[in-house]
């Protein structure tokens, strides 16, 4: 076996999960979409797992269990979800600047 490292994950737990989404990719061929559920330990974003996840994500999209306990659904949390679109340069200065504004709001 592997010895552990941070919380218990196995000390390639980075560089195995690159490899993997590595393979998500378009070709000249197709392409593959890659929609993923990931399992977050006790809702902590920090987790290694969740966290090395995130970073080779486009997008994330959070449920708040808080949210939901307010009976608002689909409980996204709009503070903790992201997206690497969500620049002035992609989606214009006006609609960035809204959703900043939004998020201030928030």
């Amino acid at each position: 076996g592997r010895m552990p490292s941070a919380v218990g994950y196995q000390p390639t737990l980075a560089t195995e999960m690159g490899a993997m989404q590595e393979r998500i990719t378009s070709t000249k061929r197709g392409s593959i979409t890659s929609v993923q559920a990931v399992y977050v330990p006790a809702d902590d974003l920090t987790d290694p797992a969740p966290a090395t996840t995130f970073a080779h994500l486009d997008a994330t999209t959070v449920l708040s269990r808080k949210i939901a306990e307010l009976g608002i659904y689909p409980a996204v949390d709009p503070l903790d979800s992201t997206s690497r679109i969500l620049t002035a340069e992609i989606l214009g200065k006006d609609h960035y600047a809204c959703a900043q504004r939004v998020k201030e709001l928030l």
